[in-house]
């Protein structure tokens, strides 16, 4: 059996907080899986991406009004159609970047995904970085990007192929620089996750397919594995999203920033540990 029930509750409550979160979710997925001493097999690589699908909903739930009804948005002066037309314009253009690029450096993106120091050192910079994005850019005024910030906020997406850089982070920053209020571009960094992660999740899935190891994903009790973390994702993310929004629009990212930079520096620590041999703990689940 690749993941017991415990191992499936843990991995998805972590993925739930964090996937919205500033601080990469693949670095404590890094943590948890090592903590837990999990091998790295099809199933395992599998269901950390598909129960992202959980989290995907939580934000269409949360935010339905804004999916189907935009006007919310700041649309004044458009129609219906017109309002939502422009709202999933915004996230076709803001995601197309990251289509492109992804599918041109994929090889590359896949082969540093697992380099452990790289996620701890991106975790450093990037939470260095979180504690004065607030001084520089402050608090914005706009309330809704425009389809050239929803490009600019795109390419910010991009950084976060970096493993460690944390997509949430990449994005907010992108939007706090195109003079978003931290509340709209949280948001937006929401919104852009829904069809970027859900084409993950497709790639994820198809690229199994495609190997001939898909049956995996109905093995035993695999199948029920994956919607019950799916579902514990939702829920979870449900209320990470909220905390967080209201969090960040009265506090900002600086707590985040220190966040990143505790977690970074323990996984150096176990990465030096390790290699000096003063240590038998290990993350060799993505090393």
């Amino acid at each position: 059996m690749d993941m017991t029930w415990l191992e499936a509750l843990i991995i998805s409550i972590v993925e739930g907080l964090t996937e919205f979160l500033p601080v990469s979710s693949t670095g404590h997925m890094i943590i948890t899986e090592g903590l837990l001493g999990m091998k790295s097999t099809e199933f395992v690589k599998a269901f950390t991406v598909i129960i992202q699908f959980g989290a995907i909903l939580s934000v269409v739930c949360l935010y339905w009004r804004k999916f189907f009804y935009p006007e919310a948005m700041n649309e004044k002066g458009h129609t219906w159609w017109g309002a939502i037309w422009r709202f999933y314009l915004k996230l076709i253009v803001g995601v197309l970047p990251a289509v492109v690029l992804g599918l041109a450096f994929n090889d590359f993106i896949e082969e540093n995904l697992g380099r452990v120091w790289l996620v701890a050192v991106m975790l450093i910079v990037g939470g260095v970085f979180m504690l004065f994005c607030d001084r520089i850019w402050g608090n914005g005024r706009k309330e809704s990007p425009s389809l050239k910030s929803s490009f600019w906020i795109g390419l910010f997406q991009c950084i976060s192929m970096i493993p460690g850089v944390s997509r949430s982070m990449a994005t907010i920053v992108g939007g706090m620089q195109q003079r978003l209020t931290r509340k709209a571009a949280a948001e937006f960094s929401f919104f852009l996750a829904v069809p970027t992660m859900a084409g993950a999740t497709v790639l994820s899935v198809y690229k199994l397919i495609k190997s001939g190891s898909g049956n995996i994903l109905m093995q035993g009790s695999n199948l029920g594995l994956l919607i019950f973390g799916s579902i514990v994702a939702f829920i979870v993310a449900i209320l990470a999203i909220r905390l967080f929004i209201g969090y960040v629009s009265k506090y900002g990212f600086r707590a985040f920033g220190w966040y990143r930079i505790v977690v970074g520096a323990v996984i150096l620590i176990i990465i030096a540990l390790h290699e000096m041999g003063l240590s038998s703990f290990t993350l060799e689940m993505v090393d």
